[in-house]
């Protein structure tokens, strides 16, 4: 099996998601008692949300690309970032490194492209939601997006931050995001990309109005294929 290499911390919460959901999907694969090899460095996730509050997104990209290096020379193949939103400076951390950093938003497109699923609607961060950088991904693979109402992007935006990310999970935030995907569906979507893993804990993903591509589900499916490749 290959060693992959996760870059983690932001937060804790989508950390145990990839760490539990790798070594489900590669132990359903492998003899008895066998396990993925990973190397796993989980960051002071202050520092980034500092430097993101202020838009310095050079200090996000220097602290992740030190810990793409600490984890290539420390044995890792292969790179993943659990987090959606840190894509956002994946081509600098892509280009400091010699081994392969495997996208999020790639296996999401190429995942939507085999379901022919051509119209979605995409929840996240206010930088996912917004910025070209994951949306051009998707679009990439033949699906169009709808695009984003400023008021959802507030709303979702500050349940992640306010709420998800410290741990806290409200019947209010459940109703919320479930009214949005409600809209959603009015409004022409034929699926949701579930961008940040905090939302899986709002969002079941088996019971909507539409079909839920889940980022994190997905991206663990492509990252046990490569351990095993």
């Amino acid at each position: 099996m290959r060693k992959l290499g996760l870059i983690g911390g932001m937060s804790w919460i989508s950390t145990r998601d990839y760490y539990e959901r790798i070594n489900r999907l590669v132990q359903k694969r492998v003899p008895p008692m066998a396990g993925p090899p990973m190397l796993i460095e989980s960051l002071d996730y202050l520092q980034i949300y500092q430097a993101k509050q202020v838009e310095d997104w050079d200090a996000v990209a220097a602290i992740l690309i030190d810990s793409a290096r600490r984890l290539e020379g420390a044995g890792a193949e292969g790179l993943v970032i659990a987090a959606n939103a840190m894509h956002k400076v994946y081509d600098r951390i892509a280009e400091a490194v010699s081994i392969p950093v495997l996208h999020i938003a790639d296996s999401v497109g190429r995942a939507m492209q085999e379901a022919d699923c051509k119209s979605a609607a995409l929840l996240g961060t206010r930088y996912v939601m917004t910025e070209s950088f994951y949306r051009q991904r998707l679009v990439a693979h033949g699906v169009d997006l709808l695009p984003p109402q400023p008021e959802d992007v507030e709303m979702v935006d500050g349940i992640i931050y306010k709420e998800l990310m410290l741990g806290r999970v409200t019947r209010d935030a459940e109703r919320a995001i479930k009214t949005i995907i409600t809209m959603k569906e009015k409004e022409g979507a034929e699926a949701i990309v579930l961008a940040c893993a905090e939302l899986e804990l709002v969002v079941d993903t088996d019971a909507n109005v539409l079909p839920v591509f889940d980022s994190t589900t997905i991206h663990c499916k492509e990252i046990a294929d490569w351990i095993l490749e």
